[in-house]
């Protein structure tokens, strides 16, 4: 890494609170609401042909979680933490709050007495646990299941009789059944009909093309006013089209009127609202609300919401970095971020996007072909979402940044911190 960087350690030496990299993976509940993330951390200790993933790094977390600030990385979402014998039997995992996570114990964990006798202690003390990678009824999980309440199970190789055998084993147990690596729509609806509870993998962000899909009246309205910006149009033009929508007008009245925008001062009219707002946050607004299912109230937070917000506001955090003095660098990055699950949204192919918001032409090489400074930006995120080709993509562009772990673990945090924030808001 870079020479400020000193997170380089000797063999055998526990890595300090930020020396790794953090990924945190949505679960979704039956409704695909965002009910909790796992979070996943990678030790960075000696570079990329040796970066693994590290239940030291993990362990370390929990034990300095007062610094971590749970909270900044989840939001009020639960998360779920992965544990093998050593961190299940340590003190420091007493520094998690037992409200807020789910301890996964690992199916590397054999299984004995003493482990036995900690998670019964644990379980009394609050904590919920969740078994991972269960693909069997094996005399492990005989053991533990009493104890857990939660079966993940990873759906990939598994074939639909296995997958309907198990199902059906632990259902009548009443346990909770969470489906992870779920990749495709049809994996999703596979398991739902089979009764599954909770599912992760990015299944919900991968586009499903429909012909003939047409946009809500909001988005269409939305839609509207992002093209009345990008082409300059007259505030009174603005102000008409939101009188149009009255649910777009109330959201934008009660978005100005709280405490971080109106400063104590209300707003009543939809002209001063557009004034307090500013284009600039108003563009960005509108971007993020044809996510939110607009004037649709009481409703859990959208996955597809929670990545496209933390996307956008990653990929502006990094260009900003890149080049401090360009704003409007990282307004383009943001966008590029909050894009580029657009098509996944509207179910129509990126290339029809872009054409029909003419987008500029760095833009459009971004989304449709992941090119450009942009585009290197765009994957360098996505892989960070999953953990995905991160030997060959994050160190190097660590270093070509010019970042620290310290440094991106930090952006990492304000992304998602940003991002819970905006989600609250939103609808």
């Amino acid at each position: 890494m870079d020479n400020r960087d000193e997170s380089m350690m000797k063999p055998g030496q526990a890595p300090r609170l930020r020396d790794f990299f953090l990924a945190r993976q949505p679960i979704l509940d039956r409704r695909q609401d965002l009910v909790a993330y796992e979070l996943l951390f990678r030790a960075a200790a000696h570079g990329p042909a040796n970066v693994t993933d590290d239940l030291e790094a993990t362990a370390s977390v929990i034990a300095h979680a007062a610094e971590l600030g749970l909270g900044n990385v989840i939001g009020e979402s639960l998360g779920f933490i992965n544990v093998d014998a050593a961190v299940l039997m340590s003190d420091f995992v007493r520094f998690l709050p037992p409200q807020r996570v789910v301890l996964e114990i690992l199916e590397t964990v054999k299984v004995d007495d003493a482990v036995v006798a900690r998670v019964t202690e644990l379980a009394g003390k609050g904590y919920t646990f969740a078994l991972d990678d269960v693909v069997a009824d094996s005399e492990d999980v005989r053991r533990l299941l009493p104890l857990v309440s939660i079966i993940k199970v990873d759906i990939s190789g598994m074939d639909y009789a296995q997958l309907t055998a198990l199902s059906a084993h632990f259902r009548v147990q009443a346990k909770k059944l969470l489906a992870e690596k779920v990749e495709t729509i049809d994996e999703f609806r596979n398991c739902l009909e089979l009764g599954f509870d909770y599912f992760q993998g990015y299944y919900f962000a991968k586009p499903v093309i429909m012909s003939g899909k047409k946009l809500s009246p909001s988005q269409m309205a939305i839609m509207q006013l992002i093209a009345q910006l990008g082409a300059e149009a007259d505030t009174t033009e603005i102000e008409r089209s939101f009188k149009s929508d009255a649910a777009l007008s109330l959201m934008l009245l009660r978005l100005v009127n709280t405490p971080a925008i109106a400063g104590g001062t209300r707003v009543d009219s939809l002209a001063q609202a557009l004034m307090r707002m500013g284009r600039r946050q108003l563009q960005r607004w509108l971007q993020i609300l044809l996510y939110a299912n607009p004037g649709v109230q009481g409703q859990s937070m959208s996955p597809l919401l929670a990545l496209a917000t933390t996307r956008g506001k990653l990929l502006e955090l990094l260009a900003e970095k890149m080049k401090s003095d360009d704003r409007a660098m990282a307004d383009t990055a943001f966008t590029v971020g909050i894009m580029s699950l657009m098509d996944t949204l509207f179910g129509v192919p990126m290339e029809k996007i872009v054409d029909d918001m003419s987008v500029s032409p760095e833009v459009e090489d971004a989304l449709v072909n992941r090119r450009g400074t942009f585009g290197e930006l765009l994957q360098l995120v996505e892989s960070m979402e999953n953990m995905a080709d991160l030997d060959s993509r994050l160190l190097p562009a660590l270093h070509a940044l010019r970042l620290t772990s310290d440094e991106l673990y930090a952006l990492q945090v304000s992304a998602f911190e940003w991002s819970d924030k905006i989600a609250r808001h939103a609808g």
